[in-house]
C-alpha cells in the first residue's frame, strides 16, 4: 500500500533503512506531504513486519510492510531516501537503477575528495563515479546544484549547524576564517538507533561528555564547506559533546572579526543571506537560540553576541539533528529536486515545551 494524497502526480518513494531514527522521521513528515506516496520500506532485521509493529505511533498510517532491499520492485519507484549506515551505502546505491533520483543520508557521498574520505573513514571509496556525480545537499547554500541532481548527499547534523551560520560570514570575509572554534552539543539520537554501550541510559543520563575530540568525522565536511566559501583551504577547531537529551544540536561558535568588522557587520551579512529563507532565522539582538525552540521542526535559529574578549564574537545556532540535521533537510532537498515549494511537508511548528 502507498501513503500519499492519492494525487496522480505524487512521486513514488522508497525509504531504505526505514527502521532507524532518520527513516522513521522521514515517515513522520512525509505523512503530511501532498506529493509523496510511500511505496516501499526496507529494514533487513525487521523484514516481514508491519511498520506499526516496530513503531506503534505510525499505526494510524497506511504504509507498506517492511521488506529487504533485494525485494523492492524498482520499476514502481521514482525517488529513494537511503538511510543506511556509513560504508554500506556506496554498494547499494551503485546497484540501483539509473532512473531513480536518490537522497543519501549517510556520509558516503558528502566528501568530494576520495583521498579525504579514505583518510577519515578508513577504507577507499567504492563508488568513485557516483561520488563525483553527487551534489552536497545543504539546501540554502547549494540550491541551484540540487535542483538538477540525480544523487544528493544530505549533510551531517553537526556540519549543518556549523555551516549555516559560518558560510555567509566566511564568504563575506567579515571574520577571520583561520580562527574558528566550534563547540557543539548533540542529543543521543545523533548516534543512531543501533545498540551500543555509549548510548545506554545509564551511560548518558545525568552527565555530558566530549567525544571524537580532534578526530570527529564531521570535521572534514565542515572544512570542505568553509573552504569552498573562502576559496582556499580552511581548518577549524571542532569538538562535539553528547547531551542527556533525545534531540537537538546547539553549536556555540567563537570567531575573530576581520579587520574593521563589527558585530553589526556579522548580523547584517547573516540577515541578508537568510532574509528570504523559510527555515533559517537570525534572532533579535537580545535573544539566543535553544534546542527546545526548534524541536521537531526544520528550523535553524541563529543568535549573535559580542565576546568579552576584544575583537571576537560568539555565534550560536540551534537545530533538531533529526529534522534540519537529517530527514527534514532531505525532504527540503527533495522539494527542490522536484520543483516544489521548499516548505511542502515541512511546515510543522516546533514542539514546545
Amino acid at each position: 500500500m502507498a501513503m500519499g494524497n492519492g494525487s496522480q502526480a505524487a512521486k513514488r518513494i522508497a525509504i531504505l533503512g526505514a527502521s532507524g531514527y532518520t527513516g522513521v522521521e522521514l515517515l513522520r513528515m512525509l505523512a503530511h506531504h501532498p506529493d509523496a506516496a510511500i511505496v516501499a520500506l526496507t529494514a533487513d532485521r525487521q523484514a516481514g513486519k508491519e511498520i506499526g509493529t516496530v513503531f506503534p505511533h505510525l499505526l494510524i498510517r497506511d504504509l507498506p510492510r517492511l521488506i529487504e532491499i533485494r525485494d523492492v520492485d524498482w520499476s514502481s519507484v521514482d525517488l529513494v531516501f537511503c538511510c543506511l549506515p556509513h560504508g554500506t551505502t556506496q554498494d547499494v546505491i551503485a546497484g540501483l537503477p539509473k532512473h531513480l533520483r536518490i537522497l543519501d543520508l549517510s556520509a558516503d557521498f558528502r566528501l568530494a575528495d576520495p583521498e579525504v574520505y579514505a583518510t577519515w573513514y578508513g577504507h577507499p571509496h567504492r563508488a568513485l563515479a557516483l561520488q563525483q556525480e553527487a551534489v552536497y545537499g545543504l539546501t540554502e547554500i547549494e540550491r541551484h546544484a540540487i535542483a538538477n541532481a540525480r544523487l544528493v548527499a544530505v549533510p551531517g547534523c553537526y556540519p549543518t549547524g556549523a555551516q549555516l551560520p559560518l558560510v555567509p560570514l566566511v564568504k563575506a570575509a567579515v571574520i577571520d576564517a583561520d580562527d574558528i572554534v566550534i563547540d557543539a552539543k548533540s542529543g543521543v539520537t545523533g548516534a543512531g538507533r543501533g545498540l551500543r554501550e555509549s548510548s545506554l541510559f545509564a551511560e548518558v543520563s545525568e552527565g555530558i561528555n566530549a567525544y571524537g575530540v580532534a578526530s570527529h568525522r564531521h570535521m572534514p565536511e565542515i572544512e570542505q564547506g568553509l573552504s569552498r566559501a573562502a576559496a582556499r583551504p580552511i581548518k577549524v577547531s571542532f569538538t562535539p559533546h553528547l547531551m542527556p537529551m533525545n534531540r537537538g544540536i546547539l553549536s556555540t561558535i567563537y570567531v575573530r572579526y576581520a579587520k574593521g568588522a563589527t558585530l553589526m557587520d556579522l548580523r547584517r551579512v547573516l540577515e541578508d543571506a537568510y532574509r528570504d529563507e523559510s527555515f533559517v532565522r537570525v534572532l533579535p539582538a537580545d535573544a539566543m537560540p535553544a534546542t527546545r525552540h526548534v524541536r521537531g521542526s526544520n528550523l535553524c535559529l541563529i543568535g549573535l553576541a559580542q565576546d568579552r574578549l576584544s575583537g571576537r564574537a560568539i555565534v550560536i545556532s540551534a537545530i533538531d539533528n533529526l529534522v534540519k540535521g537529517a530527514s527534514g533537510q532531505a525532504i527540503q532537498d527533495m522539494n527542490v529536486m522536484l520543483g516544489l515549494d521548499e516548505t511542502t511537508g515541512l511546515e510543522q511548528e516546533p514542539l514546545f515545551p
